[in-house]
């Protein structure tokens, strides 16, 4: 029996790559695997990692860990994790495999009744990512007020992080980080 090459794992030119969209296929998508293990596999993980050829792809999850955690108050889920020797839950690793697979990023807004994650793509500007609240705020921006997240918490808001002088103003070139909580300036 013949085995063919994933679509994906073929090079091929900006001009075929193109002419390949047209036929949807599925093995040209990224990708990558979950898969349930038991208990003591799950417990063994870097044994596991190593029995496999491109760990990579895949992310192991147990199913019943999984489910031990969600009946946990948030508290205790840290202290039965360190239990296991992981630090994070499986869903939490899955999250951040399906950011990195398609190339995604969040960043955060902050008011007085709201902190919000926004998704855009990595390396939107910060008027592309002001598009991803309202197509108005790309149009009309003007700046960006930004502070990291670990600034924005140890100085327990923007008038802290003001006071402090870690506020940073950036303009349409600025490439957005992960970590960013930004309020936007625009003019409509």
């Amino acid at each position: 029996m013949e085995q063919g090459t994933l679509a994906i794992n073929i090079s091929l030119t900006a001009e075929e790559q193109e002419l390949l969209k047209d036929f949807f296929l599925l093995t040209a998508k990224p990708y990558f695997i979950v898969a349930n293990v038991d208990e003591d596999t799950y417990k063994n993980i870097t044994q596991w990692k190593t029995d496999l050829k491109n760990f990579e792809s895949v992310i192991p999850v147990c199913a019943k860990i999984e489910f031990e955690l969600s009946e946990l108050p948030p508290p205790d889920r840290h202290d039965y994790l360190r239990s296991l020797g992981v630090g994070q839950s499986g869903l939490e690793r899955v999250i951040q495999k399906a950011y990195q697979t398609l190339g995604l990023q969040s960043f955060y807004t902050a008011g007085v009744k709201e902190v919000r994650a926004w998704t855009i793509r990595q390396g939107a500007t910060a008027p592309q990512a002001a598009g991803a609240i309202h197509t108005d705020f790309e149009r009309g921006f003007i700046m960006a007020e930004i502070v990291s997240f670990d600034d924005f918490v140890r100085c327990q808001g923007w008038e802290g992080a003001r006071s402090n002088g870690l506020l940073r103003h950036e303009g349409k070139d600025y490439q957005m980080r992960p970590d960013d909580i930004v309020e936007f300036r625009f003019n409509i």
